[in-house]
Order: structure tokens, then C-alpha cells, then sequence
């Protein structure tokens, strides 16, 4: 049983904390509060340098310090507190930080609203688990054999054949029935790769359907996709030693994580509003008239600070949009504007919580909207941003990947 520290102010009152329980309890992670002493309270508060208005919040400052003196034994930590909180928000980062800073456990942040239920959190408890329990599979940094990968995302099916640390065969849809795309996919990827079903030695899955087509097809790993896909993302950008930053723009949510050797070791999810995600894209794509694959072309082009664009939600960002091509701006601008607008709120939620780390390495299908990745690199200060071959297959990769480390 991994014990997982549970750092939070408020699911209790909010009514989501048997969401919590139930997420962990799913994973076969063991949740806990950290015990304190009152005595402890105000000292803790008084070297962390802040102190907040909640009582939950010391409290929680509180635990951590104890879990960094040692005086708690925990594996990993999940830091909660209410995404309506701007107090909460700035005690969720700095504790997250602290703990980096001092301790070598694995950290996940999450701002939680009334409406949280155990899906949204259990693929941060599964990574949790997944980076205590499986470390030496995660370890694994070269594919051997002949593998393949399936992710069933929320967007696109993807797979890939892997063999002997080269990629073969690709193929991806856009997902429907979770395993008649599957099925299809991995026909396809087999048949670029001139290969037959027989011949694939270990398959494995991930993505929002990888239960269902685990007992299905009988894969022999099933990988939550922040794993595979930070691992599948190292592969690519060949940053399998010291550390990097991976940012992944979904269809619905996003993942920014922090990885040395490979193996995550924080990390952070969005998903609250489709405005930071690739769902936003593709809306700005059908106003304007375009397919997906032309906005890139078309954001190159553009000032995205030419439109004020809502970063906060696509419904406002769409009224932006919809305002700005009636002024008159061209939809250039507003491509760029898009772009922009989805990385100013990824970094705004997501990449201000973590350190970042050189190189920055951007994968999943919005990586190739050209766009998307200039917007990021700017926001940064002018950082690179890394985007290797095949980004929309850094899931699967790693799926083949560590598929090929398994032996029954």
C-alpha cells in the first residue's frame, strides 16, 4: 500500500473528500492527514514565512514541515485546495516547492471546485502510485523487441509500433467507440509497419480508455497517460538523462511535469475550463473557416497582440474572437491571438506551479500548431521550446516502451 499525505483546506466542506478517498482507494493508495500538534502550528507557519488567514492552511503548512523533518513517513503528497482560493492557490505552490526542496517524495497539486469527482483525480493518484511502486520499470529507457502502444485520448486514438528503439508503424483517428478505434488504429499501425498481430510481443495502453481495451485486447501494460507520456517524451526529444519540463496540450485537459532520468517527479493538471485546451483550437479553427492543421500556418503569420482574447474561458475567448473578426481584425491575428491565449492560462494555472526546467519539451497533437509552442517560448522569457518528431505520439511511445520492459 502506498501511503499518499494528503495537504489540503477545504474538500471536507466542500463535500468532494469521499471523491478523494474514493480516487486513492481505486489506485490501492492509502490516503492520510498528517498528524500535528497544536504546538507545532504557529513555528511551522513562522519559517515558512506567510501566513495565511485559514486555519487549514497553517494547519496544512503544518504537515508539510513535519513530512520534511521527517517526523511523517509518507511516499507521496497531494497538495488540494479550492481553485476559487487566491490565498490557497499561493499556499498550494510554495508547499509544493518546500517539499520539492526538501524531500525526495513525488508532489501533485490540484485545484478542486465543488463538482470534483474520483475521475478527474485518479489519474494524479494512479501517476502518484505509479512513480512510487513502479520506479525501476520507469527506469526503463530503451524499447526493446517489438512492441506497440494504444492511447485512447479524449481527442485522437493513437498507436505505435516500436521495434528495437525505432518507430515502424503510426496511425491515429479521431476517437469514437473506445475499441472499434482502437482496433482500427492498431490494424493500421501494423499494417505500416508490415507486420502482423502475432507478431507485436507486448502491447500496452494508456489514455481515458485503457481498462477498456486492456480486457479487450489483453495488453500486457496499463500505463495512466502522465507516465507514458512523460516517458514517451523524453524518448522523443532523446532527454532520457538529467532533467527537462514536459508540457502536454490536451483535447481536454493538460499535463506540465517535471522529469529527471525520465521519471516524473512533480507535476500538474488542468482540465477546470476548455480555454487551455486543444478544444479551444479547434472551435477558433471552425469559426474561422479553417481545418486544424491550417491554423498553425495561419497563427505564424499573425500579432497575437493584436486581440485581446479571454485566457480564462472558451465561451468568452469565442465572444473575443467572434467581436475581433466583426472589427475587422484578419484571421491571422485572431490564430495567433488563440494560440496565445491558451498558453497565457497554462502558464498562469499550471507552469507557475513548477519549476521549469531546460530543456522545455512540447508534445500531444497541439504541438504541431505552430503557433502554440512560439506563444509558450514567448511567455517564457524566450526560452526554447523543444518540439521533437512525432509529438502526438509521446503517450503511445512510452507505452511501447515500458510495454517492452514487462515479462510475465
Amino acid at each position: 500500500m502506498i501511503d499518499i499525505a494528503q495537504l489540503s483546506c477545504g474538500p471536507e466542506h466542500s463535500g468532494i473528500q469521499k471523491e478523494v478517498n474514493k480516487a486513492a482507494e481505486s489506485v490501492g493508495g492509502h490516503l492520510f492527514q498528517p498528524d500535528v500538534d497544536i504546538d507545532d502550528i504557529e513555528p511551522a507557519v513562522d519559517e515558512f514565512g506567510f501566513e495565511p488567514a485559514s486555519p487549514n492552511l497553517k494547519l496544512l503548512i503544518a504537515r508539510a514541515k513535519n513530512i520534511a523533518d521527517g517526523k511523517i513517513d509518507a511516499d507521496a503528497a497531494i497538495i488540494l485546495t479550492c481553485f476559487r482560493c487566491a490565498e490557497g492557490a499561493l499556499v498550494r505552490s510554495e508547499v509544493r516547492k518546500y517539499l520539492q526542496k526538501n524531500t525526495d517524495i513525488p508532489v501533485v497539486t490540484y485545484a478542486f471546485t465543488e463538482k470534483t469527482d474520483a475521475g478527474e483525480l485518479l489519474t494524479r493518484m494512479e501517476a502518484l502510485v505509479s512513480i512510487v511502486e513502479k520506479k525501476d520499470l520507469l527506469s526503463w529507457d530503451k524499447q526493446v523487441g517489438t512492441s506497440a502502444g494504444i492511447d485512447s485520448g479524449s481527442s485522437t486514438t493513437k498507436c505505435v509500433i516500436m521495434q528495437d528503439d525505432q518507430i515502424i508503424g503510426t496511425s491515429w483517428h479521431p476517437t469514437k467507440e473506445v475499441i472499434p478505434t482502437a482496433q482500427k488504429v492498431y490494424q493500421e499501425a501494423l499494417e505500416d509497419a508490415d507486420l502482423k498481430q502475432k507478431d507485436i510481443e507486448k502491447l500496452g495502453v494508456s489514455g481515458y480508455g485503457r481498462h477498456t481495451m486492456a480486457k479487450k485486447l489483453n495488453a500486457d501494460l496499463i500505463q495512466e497517460e502522465l507516465t507514458a507520456g512523460s516517458k514517451g517524451a523524453a524518448w522523443l526529444a532523446d532527454t532520457m538523462k538529467g532533467g527537462a519540463t514536459i508540457l502536454d496540450i490536451g483535447g481536454m485537459d493538460n499535463k506540465a511535469i517535471n522529469i529527471h532520468d525520465g521519471i516524473p517527479d512533480s507535476f500538474t493538471m488542468g482540465g477546470i475550463c476548455a480555454g487551455a485546451s486543444g478544444r479551444f483550437l479547434e472551435m477558433t479553427a471552425s469559426r474561422i473557416g479553417v481545418d486544424i492543421e491550417k491554423l498553425g500556418p495561419l497563427s505564424l503569420k499573425g500579432n497575437p497582440h493584436a486581440i485581446n482574447m479571454d485566457s480564462y474561458c472558451a465561451i468568452f475567448g469565442i465572444q473575443d474572437l467572434v467581436t475581433s473578426l466583426s472589427e475587422g481584425h484578419n484571421i491571422e491575428d485572431v490564430a495567433a491571438a488563440a494560440c496565445y491565449s491558451v498558453a497565457e492560462q497554462i502558464y498562469q494555472e499550471q507552469l507557475q506551479e513548477l519549476e521549469i526546467r531546460e530543456p522545455i519539451i512540447q508534445v500531444g497533437g497541439t504541438a504541431l500548431i505552430d503557433g502554440l509552442p512560439k506563444a509558450v517560448s514567448e511567455i517564457l522569457g524566450g526560452k526554447d521550446v523543444i518540439v521533437p518528431d512525432h509529438p502526438q505520439f509521446g503517450v503511445v511511445v512510452g507505452a511501447a516502451l515500458l510495454a517492452s520492459a514487462v515479462w510475465k
